[in-house]
């Protein structure tokens, strides 16, 4: 049978049974790159992994990442259904909506524990506007007094917030922490008792913690526990793409370096573009960002952490 009835007998066009796959001469070494990837970001889909290859230089898509991801048996991560925001009758949102750096800072616990079985508590901070996390402390024990020395410890180099989001914790109603955040022109917001979503930015922040830390991690001793934590921190701010910031870190000085670049569904076409005001801000103190303390806030600190609420 020639292949012109056979193909019309299938009612298939006779170009394709001549096509021939194109196999390109970076394809060996781009599947491994992508490869290595996944292995060292365990939870990254493939569009984060196509913001990391770009950044090592390849002139790739998300589209040949993707093909590449399924090909492989990559695990993509399953999406989550969306949520809508909490509303009042007359349209107004319930939370507060961070405007600007330094707006609404939110803090929570999440705990984790040693190879002995021993427990440890963490305490999370983070700006709900640039999404960076400003502190996370690592004890075996921690209360209001150690929530107050980590709060003015990250103030002395990023200033004050004018909100400060929690649950209704012990540590957090404390009326030390109140008085102490009250003197400093602190106001504290307070989600409902058992709705964690009405603190999302932190518990979406709690669970990549979770998921791309803890859950990977054995620690054999308090202080593993501090470097490991500290360590994923850093590469939090500075390095990991964030979906919400169009796939760059939360960390300014390190969204100016990574440039305009971005793909998927917040490319900076749209959400990227909006955020954009925001990166001029600085990551550290004192190079031309966010402005530093001054002398007298330095000693309103100081004097308040020592006397004014802790007397």
């Amino acid at each position: 049978m020639s292949e012109r009835h056979a193909c019309r007998l299938l009612g298939q066009c006779r170009g394709s049974q001549r096509y021939e796959v194109i196999c390109r001469i970076d394809e060996d070494a781009l599947t491994r790159a992508i490869i290595e990837l996944a292995s060292a970001y365990g939870r990254y889909g493939y569009r984060r992994v196509t913001v990391k290859l770009r950044e090592a230089g390849w002139q790739v898509g998300k589209d040949r990442v993707q093909r590449i991801w399924r090909r492989e048996g990559l695990k993509v991560p399953q999406k989550q259904k969306p949520r809508g925001r909490l509303w009042f009758n007359d349209g107004s949102c319930v939370r507060l909506r961070p405007e600007r750096a330094n707006h609404v800072w939110s803090y929570d616990f999440v705990k984790a524990m040693t190879h002995d079985g021993r427990s440890l508590r963490l305490l999370v901070l983070i700006d709900e506007y640039t999404r960076e996390c400003l502190a996370i402390r690592v004890q075996r024990r921690l209360g209001s007094r150690e929530v107050i020395e980590t709060l003015a410890d990250v103030m002395l180099w990023r200033g004050i917030p004018e909100y400060i989001r929690s649950d209704n914790g012990p540590e957090f109603v404390a009326k030390e922490l109140r008085k102490w955040l009250g003197n400093l022109g602190t106001g504290t917001l307070y989600i409902e008792p058992g709705s964690p979503w009405e603190n999302g930015y932190c518990e979406s922040f709690n669970g990549k913690l979770r998921d791309e830390c803890l859950n990977g991690e054995i620690f054999y001793s308090l202080r593993e526990a501090q470097i490991v934590i500290e360590k994923w921190r850093v590469e939090y701010n500075t390095r990991r793409p964030h979906s919400a910031l169009g796939y760059r870190p939360p960390a300014p000085v390190a969204c100016e370096i990574g440039g305009q670049n971005g793909c998927g569904k917040d490319a900076p076409t749209r959400r990227g573009l909006e955020n954009a005001a925001r990166f001029p801000l600085s990551h550290s103190p004192g190079d031309g960002g966010l402005s530093s303390p001054s002398a007298s806030m330095l000693t309103r600190l100081s004097w308040l952490g020592n006397h004014g609420s802790l007397t």
